[in-house]
């Protein structure tokens, strides 16, 4: 079993060898990723842009709150101390 002062070691030591990695690219190459990478993300952001407005914007968008069933089929029955009710405290 990992400790987590081994994950942190093996996690800092990864961030290290791609930031030397990174470094070692020309400038050039470093700009074209970086535009790809901020495009890519910016296509990402549009369209699940567009997927909300679209979804949101149907008129048949409903939303259907339901009882949680339980693990088992059965239904449980309730006691006399497990009745529902709801107790607001005032405050005066």
């Amino acid at each position: 079993m990992i400790t987590m002062k081994k994950l942190r070691d093996k996690i800092e030591n990864f961030v290290l060898k791609t930031e030397d990695r990174w470094k070692i690219l020309p400038i050039d190459r470093q700009r074209l990723l970086t535009k790809v990478f901020l495009g890519g993300y910016c296509l990402l952001t549009v369209i699940v842009l567009i997927h909300i407005i679209v979804s949101t914007g149907q008129k048949s968008n409903t939303i259907s709150i339901d009882h949680i069933d339980g693990i088992t089929k059965k239904p449980v029955e309730k006691d006399a101390g497990q009745i529902d009710t709801t107790e607001i405290p005032i405050k005066e």
